[in-house]
């Protein structure tokens, strides 16, 4: 009697010892997945930059590698407009919302790894006529009749090739993508706004240097005036002393909108109404600042367009195995259970329950070699991106390269021109002087002051593209950003 009543317990139990048997193996398969590992893409980095003969190597503490990067040119207005950009610009904005659409892939991707549990109820209203070919019904009458069902599923895809992996493996890596995307963004934000004050502030001393000259100009008109009425000089020296002072007022002028049009830019920068943003001139121009450099291959980890670049390689790689997982059958566990009757007062009964569990497999026989065209569509992408990356790199290295060569090329004409420009203020100060003593004619002061004007404007604009340049170089290094911190974690994107 016992050996009978054990050997029936085996039998009900044997389908879901054979369910369970099927999940475990599945489970152990799990370990395996289809498709190439990945390898991060070969490069060629050189050993160090062509133009960095004499430049500082980069230390952790010097001010470059801080995430403020803009505050190396110390100014504590220009700290607050790149913070206010931070905050507000909207372009950032969009970026962000971009990175947390490719987050939130990521985590429905994970999601994907867990049990589904469905749960179901239903009441049906129905009725059939008596001539209908159902012979459970057509004995009954063709009155109307009321099904309640209440029903809860589970369902869970047992990842045997990989495929989910591979799917969260590239989800992953495009959201890191994303994220280098959004850092590459504020950072060329940050260079325009950056650029856009110090060529103001330039601008606004180039206006105290015109105003000075128009303030000369017009001492030298009332001088030359005074001689003309003495009998000293001649009306054509008062129409040259006035046809200076006027072409000077007319540059002084047209600085006025160039100086408009860089503080609308910071304005829109900053996510501000033009109309309601004004800069206060200033009375100095930062320094230029000394800026060290980093060997080539620390370039790749401190610029996030190329760590964007990686990314998209590693997740073109991954969606190579998502492809080919494509050929392997499916494994799918679910579960059922619940309860349906005809009347609501006894549906939730035990006589009414049902259930159902066991496995499923499902496999793709023929296709007409569309798999085969997904697998070379993503091969032939993963290429795509490998080459992407690779020149990415390559333009990284020849940006630092022009604005390393271009920031020399500059020092050196600066010495140049600081040189000329104090012979041509010397060269003003004996004309003037030759002229008030009424040795020399007033055509002859007025060479030597549109020279000397010329150097001062031009010391000025040099010093302005020196400046532009090292923002330039800062961001071809990468600002304050670094692969390590930048994609190890997720920052904080607030919600807007």
């Amino acid at each position: 009697m016992t050996d009978t009543l054990n050997r029936r317990a085996l039998q009900r139990n044997q389908p879901f010892r054979r369910t369970f048997g099927v999940a475990l193996c599945a489970l152990l398969l799990s370990a395996c997945a289809v498709g190439p590992d990945y390898k991060k893409p070969d490069v060629t980095t050189p050993a160090q930059f062509k133009q960095a003969e004499g430049w500082t190597q980069a230390n952790p503490s010097d001010a470059i590698a801080r995430g403020a990067w803009w505050e190396i040119y110390g100014d504590t207005q220009l700290n607050g407009l790149v913070e206010t950009l931070n905050r507000s610009n909207q372009t950032v904005a969009q970026y962000e919302a971009q990175y947390r659409q490719a987050d939130a892939l990521v985590k429905s991707a994970r999601a994907s790894f867990f049990p589904t549990l469905d749960l179901t109820t239903s009441k049906n209203r129905s009725s059939q006529g008596t001539g209908s070919s159902n012979s459970s019904l057509s004995s009954s009458s063709s009155g109307i009749r009321n099904t309640y069902n209440a029903q809860l599923g589970v369902s869970w895809e047992a990842d045997v090739w990989g495929k989910l992996r591979r799917g969260l493996e590239a989800d992953k890596a495009s959201a890191q993508a994303s994220l280098a995307d959004l850092a590459s963004m504020r950072l060329s934000l940050q260079s325009q706004l950056v650029q856009n004050y110090l060529q103001l502030r330039v601008i606004d001393e180039q206006k105290r240097l015109l105003e000075a000259t128009v303030e000369a100009y017009e001492r030298s008109l009332k001088l030359t005036q005074n001689q003309y009425r003495a009998g000293i000089s001649g009306q054509d020296a008062v129409a040259q002393a006035q046809t200076q002072l006027k072409s000077t007022q007319a540059d002084l002028i047209d600085l006025a909108w160039q100086r408009a049009q860089y503080e609308n830019a910071i304005a829109v920068l900053m996510g501000q109404p033009p109309a309601d943003f004004s800069l206060a001139p200033t009375t100095t121009v930062p320094v230029l600042p000394q800026i060290p450099a980093q060997l080539p291959s620390q370039l790749l980890e401190r610029r996030p367009d190329i760590a964007a670049a990686e990314r998209s390689v590693m997740a073109a790689n991954a969606n190579i195995g998502v492809a080919k997982a494509a050929y392997y059958p499916d494994f799918t566990l679910s579960m059922n259970g619940g309860y349906s009757s005809s009347t609501y007062s006894n549906w939730l009964t035990l006589p009414n329950r049902f259930w159902s569990v066991g496995p499923q497999m499902a496999m793709t026989l023929f296709d007409g070699g569309r798999r085969s065209a997904e697998v070379d569509r993503t091969e032939a992408v993963y290429d795509q991106t490998v080459a992407q990356y690779r020149q990415t790199v390559l333009d990284g290295f020849k940006e630092v390269e022009d604005y390393m060569a271009q920031l020399r090329v500059y020092e050196q004409e600066a010495s140049v021109r600081e040189e000329a420009l104090q012979a041509a203020r010397n060269s003003l100060r004996l004309t003037t002087n030759q002229y008030k003593a009424g040795l020399i004619g007033y055509l002859d002061v007025v060479n030597v002051q549109t020279t000397a004007l010329s150097n001062e404007r031009s010391v000025l604009t040099l010093l302005q593209s020196r400046l532009i340049a090292s923002v330039q170089l800062i961001a071809a290094l990468g600002g304050g950003w670094n692969a390590q911190s930048g994609l190890s974690q997720d920052p904080e994107i607030s919600r807007r």
